[in-house]
């Protein structure tokens, strides 16, 4: 993974389908001193128990049935919540709160992010790892995103 440089008050985004952080750079590009200020959490239990019923089948009127494709509930809240970071972070964009922004996101969160950052967003994004960080300390994250001071 190769490291990136992030200014002072820059903004790093830490994302999966249910949880996201954002962080600020508290420190400079060369001593990088990461600072949780949000958390969003999305309840997002597995398709099975968000489904009601098994998939449907469709009839042409004659003796022919297809299967309906069953929609994968699981994947559509990790979408609305990619969304919803998405809209986030054009509000505090279209602020001033940050100039640079890195995104770290599952690879599938990524694309859906990347779907609906707004263009004032897109200017400030400066770097994205696809890879799921959620759940690692925040000095772990400074060593595998960020350039240490080494």
């Amino acid at each position: 993974m190769s490291k990136t440089k992030l200014k002072h008050e820059g903004w790093l985004v830490i994302a999966d389908g249910e949880k996201a952080l954002f962080l600020r750079n508290d420190g400079d590009e060369k001593f990088p001193n990461l600072t949780v200020f949000r958390e969003l959490e999305h309840a997002n239990p597995p398709d099975r128990e968000q489904a009601a019923d098994r998939p449907g089948r469709l009839s042409d009127g004659g003796s022919h049935r297809s299967a309906v494709q069953e929609t994968d509930w699981h994947r559509v809240e990790k979408e609305r919540f990619a969304k919803d970071i998405a809209q986030r972070l054009y509000g505090h964009a279209h602020k001033g709160m940050f100039s640079e922004l890195v995104l770290v996101a599952a690879p599938h969160v990524l694309g859906d992010l990347r779907k609906e950052l707004h263009k004032e967003v897109q200017d400030k994004v400066i770097a994205e790892v696809a890879k799921d960080l959620t759940k690692h300390p925040v000095h772990e994250i400074e060593q595998l995103v960020l350039d240490g001071a080494a």
